[in-house]
């Protein structure tokens, strides 16, 4: 690799790690409901080691994707999510059937359209896995605004997940810029930056209503306007991660633990949440402690060739 593209694999990664960790810190609060709240006011860390879910598995590719080429192949990004698919990880039931679909050898682009009726899939997937992928194209927004829209039609075809994904994506794009310039913006100055290059959509609206909510406002209030991904939909998922991002930018803990006090879709959540955040802290943002509890990431993709 060259010394530009080494600097964009770094954050990348730091991003990925940021991503990793969040997915798995979340995880970890999947608990009875009747301790969930009780264990976050008292900041309880699971004793247990913290496993990551599909949001991880699917970045893992799209890193990979990235260190091979420097840009989306869509072709191997899809043979990639299907060759690392892993039933255990928490794929939602559509995620099942279309990646053992392309694993079979079906046409990904045809499969992919055809969910919900051709309607495509307007899940938060796209959005959860492509925090590195923006962290890499930082050094040119539209660039990661381009390459976040092709990574997500991969699986998610429908515009308001295409839209989710651009957002998240741009959003650690500015999270490194920001931090390399030791800025630190409010949270509406913050999703200032983001909102010209989210395509016109439902998604879009939902992020404005994040930017304009008072500085005072409270996470049960946010939740209340912009979701928490209860419905796993990129529309109730990303405006929130946005709001939460913006919040606590240079903070990586106070990031999570306010992510997760929201509930929800919590893995995912807090995936994008540490992957737009960690772009701004970079990895020594993230507690030490933190990525020892989660389990190791597999060396593939890291790695020149991505064969499972």
């Amino acid at each position: 690799m060259t010394n530009s593209s080494v600097e964009r694999f770094e954050r990348a990664r730091a991003s990925l790690e940021g991503l990793s960790v969040g997915d798995a810190f979340g995880e970890t609060f999947f608990v009875s409901p009747d301790v969930v709240e009780g264990l976050i006011e008292q900041r309880a860390l699971a004793a247990r080691r913290w496993h990551y879910t599909d949001d991880t598995l699917m970045a893992l590719s799209v890193v990979s994707v990235l260190r091979r080429h420097g840009r989306v192949e869509q072709g191997e990004l899809a043979r990639s999510f299907a060759e690392r698919y892993d039933r255990t990880r928490g794929y939602g039931a559509a995620m099942h059937r279309l990646l053992w679909e392309i694993k079979c050898g079906e046409d990904w682009a045809e499969r992919a359209a055809s969910l919900f009726d051709g309607r495509g899939s307007f899940g938060n997937g796209a959005a959860m896995r492509v925090a590195p992928l923006g962290a890499y194209f930082a050094d040119d927004v539209d660039a990661a605004a381009e390459q976040a829209a092709l990574s997500a039609v991969v699986t998610h075809t429908h515009e308001e997940a295409v839209a989710g994904a651009v957002a998240v994506a741009v959003a650690a794009a500015h999270a490194w810029r920001l931090g390399r310039e030791r800025a630190r913006p409010g949270r509406g100055e913050f999703i200032d930056l983001i909102l010209p290059s989210i395509p016109e959509s439902e998604l879009k609206d939902r992020v404005r209503r994040a930017r304009e909510m008072g500085p005072g406002a409270s996470l049960r209030f946010a939740v209340s306007v912009l979701g928490n991904g209860s419905r796993v939909t990129a529309l109730d998922t990303v405006p929130l991660c946005l709001w939460c991002a913006g919040e606590k930018l240079d903070d990586y803990q106070e990031a999570l633990w306010l992510t997760v006090g929201a509930l929800g879709d919590r893995d995912t959540t807090c995936a994008v949440v540490g992957g737009i955040v960690a772009a701004y802290t970079g990895l020594e943002g993230i507690p030490v402690q933190w990525l020892k509890a989660r389990e190791p990431l597999p060396s593939w993709p890291f790695e020149e060739a991505d064969a499972p």
